[in-house]
């Protein structure tokens, strides 16, 4: 006889209910599939320019301390440096700005490998390559010696999150295009769309080798045995997700304001906690990639913003929230895919395994827009 476990008495028991239920974090209407469909073909577009952007940095810009080009993927000319200048392109500063985050915040075997001897061995070999004839350069990583390696370490996590948005890309364009063909249709089916690019990719290896004068430098090697899903994606959902950085103009960063949490685990700034009204001001990071994913929307996801009172004088709003809700989707399916037991299962101790499980998650989004994205 299969068990029931009594209610949750978590404050999001809703949640948990759902979720032991084999359905997701946002509820499932057709608008809201519509909403998450269009603005994931969006956030795939944006996603595979960023991407790119970011492994050519991590191939070509390494050890380049003044990189005045790297936004140009190796394509310099007047047209593009007009089309720069004038901001008619891609904000690629907000890859950068995740990059970043993730690097801070650290975790997973990438962070843990680029701390180690191996690394910090095959950097003394670049760079000493790199700069042997350039003794100032030289000299100045003497009496650095950290400088250097740590801007390789840089490197590193460009190209780990390169790769990592690269299959991310590819999720969310294949998505799109399952439902204009009618195979998507519920939320609980775009979840598991997303949780089986996870999956399938878990162990693809996350590998960087810089390349100079014709020697191959692997700062990132297969015997490190770095995978996307354990290495890359948790760390990104953890750090841009959850943590993420305070955002400048909308909190004091005078220590003795106690406006910032003291340790980066409190940190609260990620995308599911984050406000959208602030969306379009000035000094906010997901400014940059609510404008450029404006640019990219599905016909049908535009007209709903339209038929909205304000139509699109607070477009990058309305996006924004878009945004969350499909965010909600992939945390779900990283809930799903990192869950010790199914969460479906009918086994009483796996279910109590599972509730312990799910109950840590809820902690972490008791103050997330969850319930705003829902209503």
């Amino acid at each position: 006889m299969v068990q029931t476990l009594p209610t949750s008495r978590h404050p999001l028991a809703k949640y948990i209910s759902r979720l032991e239920k084999g359905e997701a974090l946002l509820e499932d209407s057709p608008e809201n599939v519509l909403e998450v469909v269009g603005i994931l073909k969006s956030y795939g577009v944006v996603l595979d320019a960023y991407s790119r952007n970011l492994i050519y940095i991590a191939d070509n810009q390494f050890l380049v301390l003044f990189p005045f080009f790297k936004y140009f993927n190796g394509q310099v000319s007047l047209p593009q440096l007009l089309k720069h200048w004038w901001h008619d392109r891609i904000n690629f500063e907000y890859a950068e700005y995740c990059m970043k985050a993730m690097f801070w915040h650290g975790g997973g075997g990438l962070d843990a490998y680029i701390d180690g001897p191996e690394f910090l061995s095959i950097c003394q070999s670049l760079i000493a390559a790199k700069f042997k004839y350039n003794p100032f350069l030289f000299g100045l990583h003497k009496a650095f010696p950290q400088f250097l390696p740590e801007q390789l370490r840089m490197m590193a996590y460009y190209s780990g999150l390169g790769q990592f948005w690269r299959v991310m890309a590819d999720a969310f364009l294949s998505l799109s295009d399952r439902y204009d063909t009618g195979e998507i249709q519920t939320i609980p089916e775009v979840v598991a769309h997303i949780l089986k690019y996870l999956v399938d990719n878990a162990n693809k290896p996350i590998t960087y080798t810089a390349n100079y004068q014709g020697i191959a430098y692997e700062l990132l090697p297969a015997s490190a045995k770095l995978t996307f899903l354990a290495d890359t994606a948790v760390p990104y959902v953890e750090a841009v997700f959850f943590r993420g950085t305070p955002f400048p103009g909308t909190v004091s960063y005078n220590a003795q304001a106690y406006q910032i949490p003291y340790d980066q685990g409190m940190f609260a700034y990620g995308a599911l906690y984050a406000d959208p009204l602030p969306v379009g001001g000035a000094g906010i990071p997901p400014t940059l990639l609510m404008q450029d994913m404006r640019h990219h929307l599905p016909e049908y996801l535009h007209r709903i913003y339209r038929r909205n009172f304000r139509q699109e004088e607070d477009l990058l709003v309305q996006i924004c929230e878009s945004f969350q809700k499909s965010m909600f989707c992939v945390t779900t399916a990283t809930i799903q895919g990192l869950a010790p037991y199914p969460l479906t299962t009918e086994d009483t101790g796996q279910k109590k395994a599972n509730r312990l499980y799910l109950e840590g998650w809820m902690n972490r989004l008791v103050k997330s827009r969850l319930l705003e994205v829902n209503k």
